[in-house]
């Protein structure tokens, strides 16, 4: 397994499996949306709560640590199935985002962002088990790009109506109040949803202790892909979150000027993302890892260090497709390194767990350096993370599109 060949032509897609990926699709949308709400709403929230650079930080660090918590509700689903965990996430993460917009402070803001990170990030991570598992192995890139380039999608109808909203409500609060509303449809539609096959064909385990993969002959590749996983949310996790506060404070931009240009990056960077999926399952993921990774640090880069708006524009939409497009790669190799009693767990760890925390120190320890330098340094400086990332996966991860999951999880030489 240390080719970079791809087999096969792809194979058709059952009823079912197209429902599934709208299902997971919308669900994806809310996690797009999600995610660059914060980065939309920040400078006011910043201002209604008065505070600056380095509480900024604390906040935005805070509500990272939910990912780090929802490791306990994906491993679940290594017990409890799939379908019945998406279901928690979708219900808790609706719960905790409309009384977001409730919170009398930032320690309560940051609190129950944190819980609908949470339980959203674990949604997130389940779907890509229940992608991985469905879906035949020549269409596995696609389905995973589709899925998530439907987060995309909703990071840009976020970037339109965010501004929208707040004119309405008058308030940021009402974002998370209309934001959630939606998902309530997904929590009455999830009763078609199906466990899937290759869960269901092997009896669930008891839950075991929660470093009990550490044990096994997997725990070398769970170290690699949360090695992986980390370096590259270093960069992408903070590039989009901080950019809006990072124009405005240090180019002087206003703020339609800023939403004009988050709308037009986020545009122009959608068609790119859809083709993502196929670039994975016709190239290959080690060679659409070199073009996806790569491009990602270059523009990240780019975005919080040139000065013309068209080239700060153009830097951020790259840096839009490289958020998103690094998310099926990964989510692709993690999926397809392990075997199905452990490949939640190993998600949880090496995705929701380890991971992030690259995602979670930066904006913490970095505030005190963006109060007295500005953010465009700090997160220009994180775009090292996915070159290194790149480095290391050519080096020790085998080929593994167009291979079926009981076949890339075995253990060989390219661990």
């Amino acid at each position: 397994m240390t080719t970079d060949a791809v087999a096969s032509a792809p194979e058709r897609l059952t009823s079912y499996q197209r429902r599934l990926v709208l299902f997971l699709g919308v669900a994806s949308f809310f996690e797009g949306f999600d995610s660059l709400a914060l980065s939309q709403l920040l400078p006011r929230i910043s201002a209604d709560f008065g505070l600056g650079a380095a509480r900024e930080g604390l906040v935005v660090g805070a509500v990272q640590l939910g990912p780090l918590l929802s490791c306990l509700l994906v491993r679940h689903a290594d017990r409890v199935g799939r379908r019945r965990v998406l279901s928690w996430t979708i219900a808790g993460y609706t719960l905790f985002s409309a009384l977001s917009g409730l919170a009398p402070g930032p320690l309560g803001f940051a609190l129950l962002q944190l819980l609908a990170k949470g339980f959203l990030v674990a949604e997130w991570a389940v779907s890509m088990v229940v992608v991985a598992e469905e879906f035949p192995a020549s269409r596995r890139g696609f389905a995973l790009g589709l899925v998530q380039a439907l987060s995309s999608l909703g990071g840009i109808a976020c970037a339109g109506l965010v501004p929208l909203l707040v004119q309405m409500t008058g308030s940021w609060r009402g974002v998370f109040w209309l934001g959630s509303l939606p998902l309530l449809l997904l929590a009455i539609w999830r009763r078609n949803l199906r466990e899937t096959e290759r869960f269901a064909r092997e009896p669930p385990t008891t839950p075991g202790p929660l470093r009990a993969i550490f044990a096994t002959p997997w725990a070398g590749r769970l170290w690699l892909m949360s090695l992986l996983w980390g370096l590259t949310y270093l960069c992408t996790s903070n590039a989009v979150t901080f950019w809006k506060r990072f124009v405005m404070s240090e180019r002087g931009w206003s703020e339609p000027q800023v939403a004009g240009a988050m709308t037009l990056a986020a545009v122009g960077a959608l068609p790119l993302v859809f083709l993502v999926g196929r670039l994975l399952d016709g190239w290959g993921r080690r060679r659409a890892a070199v073009v996806l990774l790569a491009g990602t640090a270059l523009s990240v880069t780019g975005a919080y260090t040139l000065h013309h708006p068209a080239a700060l524009t153009l830097a951020l939409g790259g840096g839009i497709v490289g958020a998103s497009a690094v998310l099926p790669l990964l989510n692709a190799i993690t999926t397809e390194l392990f075997p199905t009693r452990l490949r939640a767990d190993a998600f949880a760890w090496s995705n929701n767990l380890l991971g992030r925390l690259g995602a979670v120190l930066l904006p913490i320890l970095a505030g005190p350096v963006a109060a007295r330098h500005g953010w465009g340094i700090v997160i220009a400086s994180s775009s090292i993370g996915p070159l290194i990332a790149l480095l290391l996966l050519r080096r020790f991860v085998a080929e593994t599109a167009g291979r079926e999951l009981e076949e890339t999880s075995r253990i060989d030489s390219a661990e």
